[in-house]
C-alpha cells in the first residue's frame, strides 16, 4: 500500500538538481502516489526534470540572501507541515542534507533517522535499513511517532532514474522572516577544482592509501584515474595527513562512491572507508600485504608494491592509447 506523500529535499548543481537529490526523488516516488520536492537557487527549467523523476510539484525557496539553505527551506516546511501532511521527508546525507533535516526536526520535536541505506513498505508504514558502527553494521528502524518520518538517506542507496512524464508544476516562495536563525549567513564560497567526472558520479574511481608512503606518489593515482577518464579518490588517512583535499575522501565520513571500476591502491580497507565503495560493481586492489581486508571484498586482488605495479599498468595504457 503506497503512502499518501512524500517530501524530498533537493539540492542544486551544475546540471540543475543534484544526482543525489534525483535518487531520493526516484525513491520517493516508488513508495507514495504523489512527491513534492523543496529546493532553492534554482529555476522553473527544473520542473521537466523532476517531473521525469517522479516529482508533481516543485516548492522553490527564494530570497535566501546569504542564509543558509538548510535554514530557510527548513522553515518553509516546517510552515507547511500541519496542513499539508505529508507522511515522510527525504534528505541526502550531504552538509546541506543534513543541515535542512536537524533544523526541520527541531522545529517539529521529531526525530531523524540518519544512515539509511534502504527503505521498504510494510503495510502502510516505511521500515529503513541504517548503517551502524562505521558501516558494519545493518539495524531496521521505523518511526512510532505521529507526524512525518525524516530520513537521512546515503548517497548510491537507491538509482536515480528518468521515466519520461509532464513537468512538476513550479512554485516559488520566499523565505520570509526567519527570526534570529537567519542570523548565520554565507559571506563567501568555493567551487571545488577539478577536472574530469566528479568522484561520486565517475564510472571509474581510482583511490590511493597510506600505503602510497608519501604525498608525492599520489600522483600515480591521479595519472591512472586521468587515463581511465576517471576520478582520483583517497583514503581517510591520507586526508587526514593533508596529502590531498577532503573533497577527495572515500568512505563513511566521505563520498559514497558506486562506480563500475574502483581501483584501491595501497588502502589496507578499514571499515569506514569499505562502507563508501564496496557497492562498485568490480573492485581490484592493490596492496603489498596479501592479509588486507581490502582483499575480502576485491573482485581482483594483486599483491604487490604500488610503486612497482602502478607505473606498469600506466606504461602498459599508454602503449595501448
Amino acid at each position: 500500500m503506497p503512502l499518501s506523500k512524500i517530501w524530498v529535499f533537493a539540492e542544486p548543481s551544475e546540471s540543475g538538481i543534484s544526482t543525489t537529490s534525483l535518487e531520493l526523488v526516484t525513491a520517493a516516488a516508488g513508495f507514495a502516489s504523489t512527491v513534492e520536492v523543496f529546493s532553492y537557487g534554482v529555476g522553473s527549467e527544473v520542473g521537466q526534470l523532476l517531473g521525469d523523476h517522479g516529482a508533481s510539484k516543485v516548492v522553490v525557496v527564494t530570497d535566501l540572501n546569504g542564509v543558509l539553505a538548510g535554514t530557510g527551506v527548513a522553515s518553509v516546511m516546517a510552515q507547511r507541515v500541519p496542513s499539508e501532511a505529508p507522511d515522510a521527508v527525504f534528505f541526502a546525507s550531504t552538509p546541506e542534507g543534513r543541515d535542512a533535516a536537524a533544523r526541520l526536526s527541531a522545529k517539529l520535536n521529531l526525530p531523524v533517522l540518519t544512515n539509511v541505506v534502504n527503505l521498504s513498505i510494510d503495510g502502510d508504514q516505511l521500515v529503513s535499513e541504517n548503517a551502524i558502527f562505521g558501516g558494519s553494521e545493518i539495524v531496521s528502524a521505523r518511526f512510532t511517532s505521529s507526524g512525518p518520518g525524516l530520513y537521512i538517506i546515503r548517497a548510491k542507496s537507491f538509482a536515480a532514474e528518468s521515466k519520461g512524464g509532464s513537468a512538476a508544476s513550479v512554485e516559488e516562495v520566499s523565505v520570509g522572516d526567519i527570526g534570529s536563525a537567519g542570523k548565520a549567513r554565507i559571506v563567501q564560497s568555493h567551487v571545488e577544482a577539478r577536472t574530469g567526472p566528479k568522484l561520486d558520479e565517475a564510472s571509474v574511481v581510482v583511490s590511493g592509501g597510506r600505503g602510497l608512503g608519501q604525498q608525492e606518489s599520489y600522483q600515480l593515482v591521479e595519472e591512472l584515474a586521468k587515463l581511465l577518464n576517471g576520478a582520483p579518490g583517497a583514503s581517510r588517512a591520507i586526508v587526514d595527513a593533508g596529502w590531498v583535499p577532503y573533497s577527495y575522501q572515500v568512505g563513511q565520513t566521505g563520498k559514497t562512491v558506486k562506480p563500475t571500476v574502483y581501483i584501491a591502491c595501497g588502502i589496507s580497507g578499514a571499515t569506514q572507508h569499505m562502507v563508501g565503495m564496496k557497492g562498485a560493481k568490480n573492485i581490484i586492489a592493490i596492496n603489498k600485504d596479501a592479509d588486507a581486508p581490502i582483499f575480502t571484498i576485491a573482485d581482483l586482488g594483486i599483491v604487490g608494491d604500488v610503486h612497482k605495479v602502478l607505473p606498469k599498468l600506466i606504461e602498459a595504457i599508454k602503449a595501448k592509447g
